[in-house]
């Protein structure tokens, strides 16, 4: 049997985090096996679609690197490959009025206003459940309502009796009693199949064998097997994944500002690092290794290690681990992410790359740059304070001693590279009985305004420039006179 998986999302906007996992895992799935991995467009819900989705689902797979093996684009023999093309050519109401045939659906007629008197309230929650009015109509009824245009549903016949045992590779065995399960709407009254009926149609015809899908579905799932058992179908595999919480252990929500793949694009995350890490929630290799490339990923991933317990979002560790591929590029990949943001955020430096240089181990996005080296375009404002380093003794008094006395020096350097310069200092240090510390940091925290940078106070002057030093070092003598 070749592994054929599916990802079938709704173009109702950007992906979420907890769609991406579907589609990874799906992927990962079929390209373990050496299967295939396709894409459905499920857009039966018309009220929800959002012009330009479509879009954003090609955009999300190809950054993230998830290659379709056939769908829309790439007519691999099962096609139409979006759902409102397959409605329109009549698939889902044919297997619908199938059902009809052998008594397992029915349609209903039923109105709003008996449905609303239906539903009650149990526990605080209102739930309603069809009680199978319709489908003691007779067959002449039936055809003259359907004559007489009345609007209609098609409801699966649920038995009464007798229970329904569903089963998922992640959570076992699940049974209900029939008479729990409400007879669900197969075919709208706008003629578009629910969710659910063209689920179960379209992965049977398109040949699916493992199913991929939120654990949020496991309630619905029994009413799939009835309808498999119904057709006379093979049940595939299905595998239900954990819930993904915020760091709260609540459900990750737009509200974050982190919950689709486009959100964490715009933090300046890598799409590899974001597929790396969404990877690990619910599932992890038996090495433990955290980094691992989408190679990696399909050779090791085993997914009957899915947990069952919910997967928690956590930014910091993202945040970290993109810092570590952030790390590990290439110079030129790096580069050419890096200098557009360094060109914005700096003028006043010449050499970007050996700014870029500073960044690449310092950063864990690509939008920490600004902070990190926006004091070389401006320096911040700051408390006198700063100057206080309690290790090196060093005092806002001291520090406008040596600034005072080590201006002349850095005005008079003839060579203003960072060896040379350090050379300088460390050799002022010595001559008027301070350490090495005492001296380099009030440098430093005049040049920049900041506690921690990414550089020494050397590197920073030969950076910036003789003229743009020495100027920051006179404002700051000036600041620590005037705050004395």
């Amino acid at each position: 049997m070749t592994v054929k998986t599916r990802f079938a999302p709704s173009p109702t906007g950007r992906m979420h985090v907890g769609n991406l996992r579907t589609a990874l895992y799906s992927f990962l799935i079929a390209k373990h096996a050496g299967g295939n991995f396709m894409l459905r467009i499920e857009d039966t819900d018309q009220e929800r679609f959002v012009e330009g989705a479509v879009d954003i689902i090609y955009r999300t797979l190809d950054k993230a690197g998830l290659t379709i093996d056939e769908g829309p684009d790439k007519d691999g023999g099962a096609g139409p490959y979006v759902q409102s093309e397959r409605q329109a050519l009549g698939i889902y109401m044919d297997y619908a009025k199938k059902l009809i045939e052998q008594g397992n659906a029915y349609y209903c007629f039923c109105s709003k206003e008996r449905l609303e008197s239906l539903k009650t309230v149990v526990a605080g929650k209102e739930i309603s459940q069809y009680d199978k009015h319709c489908l003691h109509l007779s067959k002449e009824e039936i055809e003259e309502k359907l004559a007489a245009g009345v609007p209609y549903v098609i409801r699966l016949n649920v038995p009464a009796e007798g229970t329904t045992t569903f089963h998922d590779d992640i959570y076992g065995d699940i049974s209900v009693e029939n008479r729990e399960l409400d007879d669900m709407i197969l075919i709208k009254s706008d003629g578009f199949p629910t969710y659910n009926f063209a689920n179960v149609v379209d992965d049977h015809t398109m040949g699916i064998t493992h199913v991929v899908r939120g654990n949020e579905y496991l309630s619905s799932s029994p009413k799939y097997n009835l309808l498999y058992e119904a057709f006379g179908w093979e049940v595939p595999t299905y595998v239900h994944c954990p819930l993904i919480t915020d760091e709260n252990h609540a459900k990750l929500s737009k509200r974050s500002g982190h919950s689709s793949f486009e959100d964490l694009l715009e933090l300046g995350l890598i799409p590899e690092a974001i597929v790396n890490y969404v990877a690990l929630l619910g599932w992890s290799p038996e090495d433990n290794e955290e980094i691992l490339s989408l190679d990696e990923l399909i050779q090791k991933f085993d997914y009957k290690k899915i947990n069952k317990s919910p997967a928690v979002f956590d930014m910091t560790k993202l945040r970290w681990m993109n810092g570590e591929y952030i790390k590990r590029m290439d110079e030129d990949e790096y580069l050419l992410k890096a200098l557009p943001i360094i060109e914005k955020t700096v003028t006043k430096v010449a050499d970007k790359k050996a700014l870029a240089d500073l960044a690449q181990s310092r950063i864990e996005t690509f939008n920490d740059i600004p902070e990190l080296l926006g004091f070389f375009e401006e320096v911040p404002e700051y408390e006198v304070s700063l100057y206080t380093h309690k290790k090196m003794k060093t005092t806002p008094e001291l520090s406008l001693t040596v600034l005072q006395k080590v201006l002349p020096l850095i005005e008079g350097a003839e060579d203003f590279s960072n060896d040379a310069l350090y050379a300088m200092l460390v050799g002022f240090a010595g001559q008027n009985g301070f350490k090495n510390g005492q001296v380099m940091w009030p440098i430093r925290t005049a040049v920049s305004g900041k506690a921690q940078t990414p550089g020494g106070a050397t590197q920073l002057m030969e950076l910036l420039g003789r003229e743009e030093s020495c100027a920051r070092i006179r404002a700051a003598i000036g600041k620590l006179e005037r705050e004395a």
